[in-house]
């Protein structure tokens, strides 16, 4: 399958989302086409990483507000929300451990 995905420069240059989270992001965008969210199933999003880092990578984007989940249970795949507007609220929580590992 051949195409390409944008991806926004602020989350490739995020110190704070690790690689498997950029990467897992990128898949997601893949599927989103020209929507804002998209419903692929974790096992397909884990078509060259591990399912286990996959669920890892879709918690931190979602504890970074970088993606909204919808569980619909039942043997259905999850409703995935990208939320990549860059608002002040999710600058600050990317930015904001990248300042703490400066302190350190």
């Amino acid at each position: 399958m051949m195409g390409f995905t944008q991806v926004p420069n602020f989350l490739l240059k995020s110190k704070k989302l690790s690689p498997g989270d950029k990467m897992t992001s990128a898949m997601l965008l893949s599927y989103a086409w020209q929507n804002d969210y998209c419903f692929p199933g974790q096992r397909r999003l884990a078509d060259r990483l591990e399912e286990r880092s996959v669920r890892r990578n879709l918690k931190a984007l979602e504890a970074n507000g970088l993606l909204t989940i919808q569980r619909r249970g039942l043997g259905k795949t999850n409703i995935y929300e990208l939320n990549l507007t860059v608002t002040s609220d999710v600058r600050s929580r990317l930015d904001k451990n990248v300042r703490s590992r400066m302190v350190r």
